[in-house]
């Protein structure tokens, strides 16, 4: 008689074992995907300089300073480090945010739509819940609005 207890005992507990394994599977299988980053950085030390006043000039209000984004590429040989930099975080009127990148006389961006891919395409990539990028030109008092949208769409006279 104990042996029959002994083989259903055991029937009760791989039964039991398999029904946390199936458990701990759906789990897995069902949990939302990380984001690569975890939002978007807000660093509240906000150095002054003359685009913040633009910005609010054009209905922006600066919410965030300089954020350093360290990348590290691995190679066949070794890895290759890198980052970026993005200058501000903006809010808008309603509440959206905006990443900020001011422009450098010594990296100017060719406004074809190759050159905005190279120089500020990587920023509205990193983090797809921002509204968008600023593109902030102290010199020419100019802000230029970048939205980014994904079309597979084929138009006459492509660029790169």
């Amino acid at each position: 008689m104990s042996e029959s207890y002994d083989w259903l005992l055991m029937i009760l507990l791989g039964i039991i074992i398999l029904l946390l394994i199936g458990y701990q599977l759906n789990r897995w299988l069902m949990s939302p995907e990380p984001d690569h980053l975890p939002g978007v950085p807000i660093n509240e030390r906000i150095p002054d300089h003359p685009a913040i006043a633009l910005l609010e000039q054009e209905g922006y209000e600066v919410v965030g300073g300089k954020v350093k984004i360290n990348l590290t590429f691995d190679t066949d040989e070794r890895p290759i480090h890198s980052r970026l930099f993005i200058d501000y975080i903006a809010s808008g009127e309603n509440g959206e945010l905006y990443l900020v990148k001011l422009a450098r006389e010594r990296l100017p961006v060719d406004w074809t739509g190759a050159g905005i891919r190279d120089r500020l395409m990587p920023f509205l990539l990193l983090y797809p819940e921002c509204e968008g990028l600023l593109y902030v030109d102290t010199h020419a008092h100019s802000v230029h609005r970048l939205n980014m949208e994904w079309s597979d769409e084929e138009w006459a006279g492509n660029e790169d």
